[in-house]
Formats: C-alpha cells, sequence, structure tokens
C-alpha cells in the first residue's frame, strides 16, 4: 500500500466515518469498501488531497 497516499488520507475526519479499527483510506485499492460504515452521513473525500491527486471524481468510497 502506498504509505505516502495513506497518510495523507482524511477519512477519519468525515461525519460518515466508523471508528471500528479498520485501516482508512477507503479510496484506495488496497483497502476497499468499509464493513463498520452503513450510512451517508456526510462525505469529504472531494476535500482529500489523496481524492485530488488521484483525479477521483464520486464520493462515499468508504460504502460504495
Amino acid at each position: 500500500m502506498d504509505k505516502k497516499l495513506q497518510e495523507q488520507c482524511i477519512c477519519p475526519m468525515c461525519p460518515s466515518f466508523v471508528k471500528c479499527g479498520e485501516q482508512p483510506a477507503f479510496c484506495l485499492p488496497e483497502v476497499g469498501v468499509s464493513k463498520c460504515i452503513k450510512s451517508e452521513v456526510g462525505c469529504v473525500c472531494p476535500g482529500c488531497p489523496v481524492y485530488e491527486k488521484m483525479g477521483f471524481n464520486r464520493e462515499y468510497f468508504c460504502i460504495r
């Protein structure tokens, strides 16, 4: 996994984030979707440096 990208991840600041011991950076294929997050409460993906750097254009990587 790209440690540098993971360090830039802001998933834990997201209103939808559920702390349950999972590795954040849900937009990275190595991490994938969360098994703990079940509700869309808000999304900070578009403001994430990883999102910007990777050229993503959608939201809620944690559950979709």
